[in-house]
């Protein structure tokens, strides 16, 4: 192996696995939504317009003007299921002809099912200023494929965990008017791994493993606007920049030009953008017991333009996301003095584009439909639980990348993929406390 092999070998080996992240099963991209049970009741259709420690996420202002403290503890557990199938996947060794690149054609189940905590809690300070604090985890999950799948140079295990704690302080102006403003201090933690071809087709394939973390901070700033039957909330949550630092492990590569790219490189870096939300809510009170709710969402998906790779590797990997949005609706119905009822129905277009999505985010077109309800146990305890199917179109996994690229030993990976029968359960329960 000659030295100038070795830059270019290492930067086209990360290239051919791209640093994404694969698609939570039921927000957007690898965007979870679940951190209210109660806003998950009604498909999270009016959650910046509500008030409580309960939207605190979508908006500080929720909590302005509050009259006790409240606290909220929730979990959702979230089955995904679907197939991610080989329409004719092909790879181009060297000086070979084109193969078909799998043993196993279909990928049956590949996102982990998990459970995602979130909670919250505000204290008034007086009559209308309140202080609060979320703990959610924005974007969590885990996605593998087995070493023998058809998608396995673009992604063999993803892991990503996050935490995301929001200080929060909520005013109320005038008694129509609520302002607040927040602070997102961010930690993530990511591994990803994928198969690397070696050159003869009768040879097992090498590996890469890339691990990082680190702690970044963004900001939230919200207003509503209430009024004896109607409120509406604008809020904005901004991009984070994340800047994750860990390590990069090459294995398993044969032969005289791969082998000396074995090794384990430490105080690798990754940068790249999370998306802002523009989010319009609003609820409207029909009658005593019916409260109609809407709410749309603007994600700056485009900013997760590509990902920068630091020294020693020194390359960028295009994304290509596009902005997106949903749009949601539903209704609170008060049955009696202590339960009330909840529905939605929520749609949301994936920011992946055809020709750019690999089996890493096997995201697409989604509807949401939820069914909750709450019960008050005691005059200060609430119980939320909430229950949603996601419905998924079919979308193609078409993100063509190439091992090696830029070098004589070039790997084109023809990728030919579909996204089938996908769909996701989510189940959640949910106290809410006054003091």
């Amino acid at each position: 192996m000659t030295k100038r092999f070795r830059a270019p070998l290492l930067a086209s080996a990360i290239l051919s696995s791209s640093f994404a992240f694969a698609g939570a099963a039921h927000g957007q991209a690898f965007y979870l939504q679940e951190q209210s049970t109660r806003g998950q009741g009604r498909a999270f259709s009016g959650e910046a317009a509500d008030t409580g420690a309960s939207s605190l996420w979508w908006n500080p202002a929720a909590i302005a003007g509050m009259e006790r403290g409240e606290a909220v503890l929730g979990a959702s557990a979230i089955i995904p299921k679907g197939d991610v199938v080989d329409t004719g996947t092909l790879i181009v060794r060297p000086g070979q002809a084109a193969r078909p690149v799998g043993v196993n054609a279909v990928s049956r189940d590949p996102i982990n099912r998990g459970i995602v905590p979130s909670g919250a809690i505000a204290v008034p300070l007086n009559d209308r200023v309140a202080v609060g604090l979320a703990v959610t985890s924005p974007y969590s999950f885990t996605t593998e494929y087995d070493g023998n799948s058809w998608a396995r140079y673009s992604a063999l295990k993803t892991e990503l965990r996050t935490i995301d704690i929001q200080p929060s302080v909520g005013i109320a102006l005038l008694d129509w008017l609520r302002v607040g403003g927040a602070l997102n201090v961010e930690y993530m933690k990511a591994e990803l791994g994928n198969a690397l071809p070696n050159l003869s087709p009768l040879q097992s394939d090498g590996f890469q493993r890339l691990k990082g973390d680190g702690w970044d901070v963004g900001w939230t700033a919200g207003v509503q606007l209430h009024n004896d039957w109607a409120t509406v909330g604008i809020s904005y949550k901004s991009r984070i920049k994340h800047t994750l630092k860990g390590s990069l492990e090459v294995g398993g590569l044969q032969g005289q030009f791969l082998s000396p790219q074995n090794r384990t490189i430490d105080g690798a870096t990754a940068e790249f953008y999370t998306p802002a939300q523009i989010i319009v809510a609003g609820r409207f009170r029909t009658t005593d017991k019916l409260t109609l709710n809407a709410q749309v969402v603007r994600f700056t998906w485009a900013d997760f333009d590509s990902i920068r790779l630091g020294a020693p590797i020194n390359t960028a990997i295009p994304e290509n996301y596009r902005n997106s949005w949903s749009l949601a609706g539903g209704f609170d119905y008060a049955a009696n003095d202590r339960l009330t009822l909840r529905a939605g129905v929520q749609r949301g277009i994936t920011p992946t584009q055809d020709g750019n999505r690999d089996a890493r985010v096997p995201d697409a077109n989604r509807w949401n439909y939820s069914v909750g309800g709450s019960y008050k146990v005691t005059p200060r305890f609430t119980l939320d639980s909430a229950f949603s199917y996601i419905d998924f179109a079919n979308a193609s996994i078409d993100r063509r990348t190439a091992a090696y690229n830029g070098t004589q030993l070039v790997t084109p990976i023809l990728t030919s993929g579909q996204v089938q029968n996908a769909r996701a359960f989510v189940a959640s329960i949910g106290g809410r406390f006054s003091f």
